[in-house]
């Protein structure tokens, strides 16, 4: 059972049309806004950025594309540049910990973007490369950190991070630090941190190990909410294609001879499957490459490099490689594996219909997958709407679409291969 949070104030949306210029920013970051071309703050934004410049603690049900980094971003930014330090004396005064590496590196370039007229500095340490930069940049040091967990661990393990003089923690993503198995970590990092100090703590769901944490760390938060947690985009078409596993191939072949689809991410349950399909993508002349955490992070920044500036029309990618990726302009989502878990649907679809603009999600369906499609469309609350023409179709069952029972034939089948078993789909526990 979820526990009841501390007593908090909770925003609401405010009366009037929104401005940056009437959410109390100073002048160089209303300036620095005008450069990224942002004219209305969006709902969390415009919900935080007062609270958040007023000292108070947040807890943000948010997914990313809701513009939370610059909900935070901005007010910290002010914050910190109201009490100057001098540089040799310069110490971490902001922490922002987030699961993985691209997030990171995203968040960091936001820092940087948003404070450029307020002469901040800013670093990102994440694993996967040599320390040796990181820690020359903690030594020489900064205002703000952005850091994924275990990495961090091991820098104030070796004496070359210290947290005292924190001012400011953001945990971002905590779902997702709770999933892939940060948390233990998180709790360290966090015990290392001065009792005052303002905390953030944004999660796209609220697992109930999530909500503890948030009653422990926080003192009297505003809560913010933007989107219901299993809701999707109104702006996103969704589309499921039932094809026979074996010819998923042909059939993403077939589906990307569409030219509206101009960026696209297709999604692989497993790190082996993703090199598979952007090696075949390749073979048939779709500019392709695959994301995932085997790669090296040179790698991984410039396949994100090449997608975001249109060399690479189809990146594929797993779910926590996915994660970090916040780029406009995808048009469509594949799931070529629907995923067992029914929250990475959402997150997964989300990647597309950015910034105002409308998007596609599509996904493969095969026989093993239907349960998964049920999970899903239990979770949307509605049924995902099925493409009959396709060349691959077969039939979805005795009832049509996603929510068919599987044939009695096939459950059979099931139980011999698992030696008379029914067959267990895996699924996330209850925490």
């Amino acid at each position: 059972m979820t526990p009841a949070l501390t007593p908090a104030i909770v925003a609401a949306p405010p009366s009037l049309e929104p401005s940056f210029d009437t959410l109390g920013l100073v002048e160089p970051l209303q300036r620095a806004v005008r450069a990224e071309n942002y004219t209305t703050p969006t709902p969390i934004q415009a919900q935080s950025i007062p609270h958040l410049l007023a000292g108070r603690d947040l807890l943000g049900c948010a997914q990313t594309g809701t513009g939370k980094t610059a909900a935070f971003a901005l007010p910290m930014l002010q914050r910190l540049s109201e009490t100057r330090r001098p540089a040799g004396a310069r110490k971490m005064r902001a922490l922002i910990l987030t699961p993985t590496r691209e997030l990171a590196s995203q968040i960091d370039e936001s820092f940087r973007a948003y404070g450029r007229h307020l002469g901040m500095s800013s670093h990102v340490i994440f694993g996967g490369v040599g320390q040796r930069p990181q820690v020359d940049a903690l030594q020489r040091g900064l205002d703000i950190l952005v850091a994924t967990p275990g990495r961090l661990l091991d820098l104030m393990n070796q004496g070359h991070a210290r947290l005292d003089s924190v001012e400011i923690f953001v945990l971002d993503e905590a779902d997702r630090m709770l999933d892939m198995g940060f948390i233990h970590d998180v709790k360290k990092i966090i015990a290392a941190l001065p009792a005052k100090r303002q905390t953030l703590l944004f999660s796209a769901t609220m697992p109930s190990d999530i909500a503890h944490l948030a009653d422990r760390i926080l003192n009297q938060p505003v809560r913010v909410a933007v989107t219901p947690v299993a809701a999707t985009a109104d702006r996103i078409d969704q589309w499921v294609l039932h094809v026979e596993r074996a010819n998923k191939r042909a059939l993403l072949d077939s589906v990307l001879k569409d030219r509206s689809i101009a960026r696209a991410l297709v999604f692989s349950r497993t790190k082996h499957g993703a090199n598979k399909i952007a090696e075949q993508l390749a073979r048939s002349g779709v500019a392709a490459e695959a994301i995932h955490g085997n790669k090296s992070q040179g790698a991984r920044e410039r396949a994100l490099a090449n997608f975001k500036t249109g060399r690479t029309r189809i990146l594929v990618a797993t779910d926590i490689a996915a994660r970090g990726i916040d780029i406009d302009g995808v048009t469509h989502v594949i799931n070529y594996d629907l995923p067992n878990v029914p929250e990475s649907y959402v997150h997964r679809i989300g990647r597309t219909a950015r910034a105002g603009n409308s998007g596609i999600a599509i996904s493969f369906c095969d026989h093993e997958e239907r349960a998964y499609l049920r999970d899903i469309e239990k979770l949307i609350r509605k049924p995902v709407p099925v493409v009959e023409d396709h060349p691959f179709r077969i039939e979805a069952g005795a009832n049509g679409g996603g929510n068919r029972a599987e044939r009695p034939q096939q459950q059979k089948q099931q139980q011999q291969r698992n030696g008379g078993r029914p067959r267990q789909r895996q699924r996330r526990g209850r925490r």
